[in-house]
């Protein structure tokens, strides 16, 4: 089997083909560099002579005879198009299928505006070149094993972790899927299929992305959780459980784990695997980020709010009565297990709620996310999947919300708010979230799409109406959210779905009018 790159122009296939090719003992290989070899000369040229069909006639025969002739562990890396070639996606069949992603602004950066890259013949057009790279972006998703998602800046192009992110997925279940998650603070693998959770014990710690030498697991879980899937984890030092819901994550459960650590002589040598839905994950990493300065932790998420938001990007933390999410650090996981089975035991409400996340990741990317979600699609792994590359794409480019990051916040403020109002208590995350994004929509100045979001919410059975707090309470706990900076909160709207802006001031009378129309 073959390690095979694929991705758009400008992802920096043969770079990365290359080190991972000298990390791994094997031998690498270039398609295009290939081809212009054979050819005599550039693809550009080739094009100019023989149009772009014969050149892909030429390509596709190349393709398949250097991965029919590919060795155990080669690296080797695509043209951007050969995989449009139903004979080459066929050939590809026995080989581990790496995308190596790209946004088109940077794509464009190194290919379209780069000297060397303006010989290209699909490169000269900036409005031609972004729609090849959105028409291209589901087939690269779909045929892919693992997915990479694009280094930070300043960040070193091969991520150095990756072959022990692919040993992982070697021990994983057929059809499991690898996205290799990217921050300035650290990488880490993110496996992706159904049945991880029903591998069995030994199986299971396997995939675990840790030195597990001298690493023992402590597991923090809820009670119902944790008699559900916690034999499946394997060997455990201890299972620290908590009660379910939003009233646990507090300073006095993470002072129980801390104390609980401590008491079985838990070192920084150990690591923490949170099992279960956003509360756990969030409290779990929490006191993974504090204990004797930090230890390791691996989320398994078992809800769907966790598996395609909160399980990812490094944010963790509990409330306080004063405030949602109050206290906290940012703390990256050493990896993330998602079997999406386990969604089957979760309470038609919980999945509901969590299904409140799905749209708004849907909103912020736009695109084919937004095409289906808003047709009425289940959350099924695809979506997942889409809905996890949509966060660490952002996290990527922006770790610690100082800009791009922030779009994810889309309808949390007044969201977070109503939780804090009702105590914590009355609305579950995703249903407060919900009312949060009509309220959002509302200051975008989006009636139709608020209209469109709202028969969507009631389409599920969630709330679109707000009681149990009144107008003042909600203003009130908005202005203590932990966005605020000086006197200003700053809001993220919509222009239209995938298209995001962040940091907007809004006035205090149009903030109190969103909300007083939640309770009419």
């Amino acid at each position: 089997m073959a390690f095979v790159l694929i991705g758009f122009m400008g992802a920096g296939k043969s770079t990365l083909a290359r080190e991972l090719a000298a990390v791994l003992d094997s031998v690498p290989r270039d398609t295009d560099a290939a081809l212009e070899r054979e050819l005599g000369h550039s693809v550009a040229e080739e094009f100019e002579r023989a149009g772009e069909p014969a050149f892909r006639a030429r390509e596709e025969a190349l393709v398949c005879e250097t991965l029919a002739g590919a060795g155990e562990r080669d690296v080797v890396a695509l043209g951007g198009g050969s995989v449009l070639s139903d004979r080459v996606r066929e050939s590809l069949s026995g080989h581990l299928t790496i995308l190596l992603d790209v946004d088109p602004e940077t794509a464009w950066q190194r290919v379209g505006e780069a000297p060397e890259g303006r010989g290209r013949p699909l490169a000269r057009d900036r409005e031609r070149f972004g729609a090849l790279h959105a028409s291209r972006s589901e087939l690269y998703e779909a045929i892919a094993d693992v997915l990479v998602s694009a280094a930070p800046a300043g960040a070193p192009g091969f991520p150095a972790g990756l072959p022990r992110g692919l040993d992982a997925l070697a021990a994983a279940p057929a059809g499991t899927r690898l996205l290799w998650a990217r921050s300035a603070s650290g990488d880490y693998p993110v496996l992706l299929g159904a049945g991880l959770l029903a591998a069995g014990e030994s199986s299971l710690q396997r995939m675990w992305p840790l030195e597990r030498s001298r690493s023992r697991a402590f597991c923090v879980s809820d009670d119902a959780v944790a008699a559900l899937y916690g034999e499946r984890l394997g060997e455990l030092a201890a299972t620290f459980v908590i009660p379910p819901g939003e009233a646990s994550k507090t300073l006095a459960s993470a002072a129980r784990v801390w104390e609980s650590l401590a008491a079985a002589g838990a070192t920084r040598a150990d690591h923490l695997v949170a099992l279960g839905g956003g509360v756990v994950g969030d409290l779990c990493g929490f006191c993974a980020a504090t204990y004797q300065r930090g230890v390791e932790f691996v989320q398994v998420p078992t809800t769907l709010v966790a598996q395609v938001d909160s399980a990812y990007g490094g944010k963790t933390g509990v409330d306080l009565p004063a405030a949602k999410n109050y206290v906290g650090a940012y703390h990256q996981p050493a990896g993330v297990l998602v079997d999406p089975t386990v969604l089957e035991t979760l309470p038609a409400a919980e999945l509901a709620a969590g299904w409140v996340e799905v749209l708004k990741s849907a909103l912020i990317a736009g695109g084919g996310l937004w095409a289906s979600v808003s047709e009425g699609g289940e959350a099924d792994e695809s979506t997942i999947l889409r809905c996890a590359r949509t966060k660490l794409a952002i996290v990527a480019e922006d770790e610690r919300d100082g800009g791009r990051r922030q779009a994810l916040n889309l309808g949390h403020t007044i969201g977070h708010a109503i939780e804090t109002a009702t105590g914590y208590g009355r609305y579950r995350h995703g249903e407060a979230v919900g009312l949060g994004l009509l309220a959002a929509l509302r200051l975008s100045g989006l009636e139709q799409l608020r209209a469109q979001v709202r028969g969507l919410l009631v389409a599920r059975g969630l709330p679109v109406r707000l009681e149990g707090a009144s107008l003042e309470a909600v203003l009130e706990a908005s202005r203590r959210d932990k966005k605020r900076l000086g006197d200003t909160l700053p809001f993220v709207l919509l222009k239209a779905p995938g298209e995001v802006m962040v940091g907007c001031e809004v006035a205090d009378a149009d903030v109190r009018a969103a909300v007083a129309e939640l309770l009419a």
